[in-house]
């Protein structure tokens, strides 16, 4: 099933994401009076095939989904044959070349402006996060050097308010790319209010193969840990612990994460633990003596037979229409400039190219998020949708950001670069695009085999 769920979720991303680029094309082209021949979803043999519209336009769904082109009427198009003398001024190639950037910017934006229109929604829907609380950070990590302690509750960075986990985790993100010492505001379990300096100057390239979140010491604060599912006959039933009870301390010993719950637990096989435990809003005292078992490095250790989790406070997290415009169009803008930062990062060697994600990659978190929730799926695809009209910007031949070199060489010198400029441009931005995405697709199954 939840394959299946990840394949749906895949093809609805791509899907979107094409439609909407291309539509950005399509609409301005027609707006410029330039005459669209095809509309094509994907490529190779169609499957689906339509011709309507005042220009006879065909519409096209074809068999391989990674990406889209809408064909435009051309001179230099040699499919195109013999052009009528009426169609002559509606060619692509006789556009200003004003009109002509126009049309191919737009789709770009186009994405641009759907990443903008699903936060402003989920801006004002209100979506649930969890609260800006920290988990105890481990020892020797920029989190732990600065001072959080578990349960702190950060309100600000850098001045910047913060109203949860996401807001904290895409705030320090942005920072720990330019390796910047971020100020912090933190209310603390006890009421008391600090002011704390995270130094990530110390991240290195490595921290930055992945999620750099760990390696900061920052996770969210899930509360003491509840007990899941009970193995029958194991020491956590045999002591009466039930699914649903809240393990608060482990011999007087406060419990602030499942990690260090399981950490006491193993390190005392078969010695007695007094655990106290919440369950349906009152204490109780309950004595388990974890099993001796081998790891898988033969070294005994100690077990209860249950599962452990943490369950961190939401709140939900919303705004008014009006507000909720400047904020989504700043998500995006961020989101962008980002995008563009890791790539230089790559490009120059301080990140690293693993970095880079496939199509694999989006199919597996399509699917993740489309488990989660409509709202965790709007939000992937808004990201992936800026990706997306980031990467067509890039000065590549052969992208959209390439065909724009070309027209502002035109802007500059009065004509068009000549035909060899233009061919090797090819030929090279081919290249490029070769290597990305076999780069794309190392990385993702050098993933999904680990």
């Amino acid at each position: 099933m939840s394959f299946l769920v990840t394949i749906v979720a895949f093809l609805v991303t791509l899907g979107v994401l094409i439609v909407v680029h291309e539509l950005g094309h399509y609409w301005v082209a027609r707006r410029c009076g330039v005459k669209v021949l095809r509309f094509s979803i994907g490529f190779g043999r169609p499957l689906y095939r339509k011709v309507a519209g005042p220009d006879q336009t065909e519409w096209v769904v074809a068999a391989l989904p990674l990406g889209g082109y809408v064909r435009m009427l051309d001179e230099r198009d040699s499919e195109n044959g013999p052009i009528a003398p009426a169609d002559l001024p509606r060619a692509f190639n006789r556009q200003s070349v004003y009109k002509r950037i126009a049309i191919v910017l737009a789709g770009p934006l186009a994405n641009l402006l759907l990443a903008i229109g699903v936060y402003w929604l989920l801006n004002v829907y209100g979506v649930m996060e969890p609260q800006s609380l920290v988990a105890q950070p481990p020892a020797g990590t920029p989190a732990a050097v600065a001072g959080l302690r578990a349960g702190d509750r950060v309100t600000a960075v850098d001045g910047e308010e913060v109203r949860s986990f996401t807001d904290l985790n895409w705030l320090v993100l942005q920072r720990a790319v330019e390796r910047d010492t971020v100020d912090l505001s933190v209310a603390g379990r006890d009421g008391v209010t600090r002011e704390l300096q995270l130094d990530l100057s110390t991240l290195s390239r490595k921290d930055f193969e992945g999620n750099p979140m760990p390696s900061i010491g920052l996770a969210v604060y899930g509360g003491a840990p509840r007990v899941g599912r009970v193995q029958d006959g194991g020491a956590a039933a045999k002591a009466g612990l039930l699914p649903g009870d809240r393990v608060l301390e482990i011999g007087r010993t406060p419990v602030t994460s499942s990690r260090q719950l399981v950490e006491r637990v193993r390190s005392a096989p078969g010695e007695t633990l007094s655990f106290l435990v919440e369950r349906e809003g009152r204490t109780l005292q309950v004595d388990v003596t974890p099993a001796r078992v081998r790891d898988d490095k033969g070294a005994e250790v100690g077990r209860i037979g249950a599962e452990l989790g943490e369950r961190p406070e939401l709140v939900k997290v919303h705004y008014g229409p009006f507000e909720s415009v400047g904020l989504a169009i700043g998500r995006t803008w961020d989101t962008a400039i980002f995008s563009l930062k890791m790539l230089g990062k790559m490009i120059t060697g301080e990140a690293s190219w693993k970095n880079l994600s496939g199509p694999v990659t989006i199919a597996d978190y399509a699917g993740k998020t489309a488990s989660i929730g409509l709202a965790a799926f709007l939000s992937f695809l808004a990201l992936v949708s800026i990706s997306l009209g980031v990467l067509n910007l890039l000065p590549i031949p052969m992208l959209d950001g390439g065909h724009l070199v070309y027209y502002a060489v035109e802007i500059v010198k009065g004509s068009p670069p000549a035909d060899w400029v233009v061919e090797w441009g090819q030929r090279a931005g081919i290249g490029v695009l070769l290597t990305l995405t076999v780069l794309a697709l190392y990385n993702d199954l050098t993933r999904l085999l680990s």
